[in-house]
């Protein structure tokens, strides 16, 4: 971002004329462009825009600082001149602050050296503002990429930071750390590791930290990250299931017995579907006293002259009575869907458990 020689009031007397950002955007209807083109031309535009909008925000916010500043040194206290500002201008009280903060963030990393101001214009709007939220070190990667003329966008942004927070995690060995460093290790297969792991208990993680750190390579990466996610679908379906609570089961023995065969995936899956299972009969059976309750009520205001609702009324016993009954399969007159049929029934009993 380079500054400029006019003056503010130079620069509105110019852009009191209409003054449009235009472009020449490519037919979408066109068929004789290739798809290449007319992405590389959309890109280009959208770019731009991107920059003007950067650039447009940081001065907003620089615009927004000097006027609550004033405020602060000649105004009242509670700072009404800059609320009343803000109220024409139709501004938030937190959206001011927020690109007051976006200012903040330019000027700092241009101050100490880490942002050169024509490398602003690699950032698109988002990515300049997640880097202004970014830890310092991250900052600083982002910045020496802009310096080299990367483009920089918010995805950039969120990987760069992601990286940069696996590669200085206590869960990643320093064996793996050093694969990286010396590129034998692509450094995006770390970050989806140490988000699983972060969700387990310190007991797996340091099983699962050694297994690494005895095999520092992509394959075994990404068989730590698979077994960690189903790590913590295990534990965590695992504390919702009731038929567990009886304490028949050691269930860190038996995930340690999965572990050990290799099919802590097909383990975990079923500790899910059982907790789902449970949590569906839980709703069948509120599902079913409703039902059995609007019936109820429905059969008292109904009589001799409305037939049809007791027709309604008659089918809907097959789901309102102790035993529940419902056909699986096609629907259909012919022998052989019939055939495929099935009748599945479902009893409920209600028992009352003393405390």
């Amino acid at each position: 971002m380079v500054s400029s020689p006019q003056t503010p009031t130079d620069l509105a007397a110019v852009l009191s004329e209409p003054v449009d950002l235009t472009f020449q955007l490519p037919d979408p209807e066109d068929e004789e462009i290739p798809e290449l083109d007319f992405q590389q031309q959309i890109d280009s535009a959208w770019q731009v825009c991107d920059r003007f909008d950067l650039q447009t925000e940081i001065w907003r916010g620089r615009i927004l600082r000097a006027v609550r500043d004033r405020e602060k040194k000649h105004g009242d206290a509670r700072g009404s001149g800059f609320l009343d500002w803000l109220k024409i201008r139709e501004i938030s009280k937190s959206q001011a602050y927020a690109i007051i903060a976006l200012a903040n963030s330019a000027d700092t990393l241009m101050a100490e050296g880490q942002l050169d101001p024509a490398a602003v214009r690699c950032f698109s709007k988002r990515a300049f503002m997640e880097t202004a939220k970014a830890d310092p070190e991250v900052q600083q990667l982002v910045t020496d990429a802009a310096k080299n003329g990367d483009r920089i966008t918010r995805r950039e942004v969120r990987q760069i930071a992601d990286e940069w927070t696996a590669m200085t995690s206590d869960l990643v060995p320093d064996s793996v750390k050093e694969k990286v460093n010396d590129r034998t290790l692509p450094s995006r297969y770390l970050p989806p590791m140490v988000r699983e792991i972060e969700k387990l208990p310190e007991s797996h993680q340091t099983i699962l930290r050694q297994e690494i750190a005895l095999n520092p390579d992509v394959e075994t990466v990404k068989q730590v990250t698979s077994e960690a996610k189903y790590l913590a679908k295990y534990l965590d379906a695992a504390t919702s299931v009731q038929v567990f609570d009886g304490g028949a089961v050691d269930l860190e023995m038996a995930l340690e017995e999965a572990l050990r065969l290799g099919c802590i995936n097909t383990a975990a899956d079923l500790v899910n579907q059982a907790s789902q299972l449970e949590q569906t009969i839980a709703k069948l059976y509120t599902t079913w006293k409703r039902i059995g309750s609007l019936s109820d009520r429905l059969y008292v205001d109904t009589g001799a002259s409305t037939p049809n609702l007791r027709s309604l009324l008659t089918c809907l016993e097959q789901l309102t009575g102790e035993v529940m009954e419902i056909q699986l399969g096609e629907n259909s007159d012919s022998a052989s869907a019939h055939a495929g049929l099935r009748t599945i029934r479902l009893q409920i009993q209600e028992t009352t458990t003393q405390s």
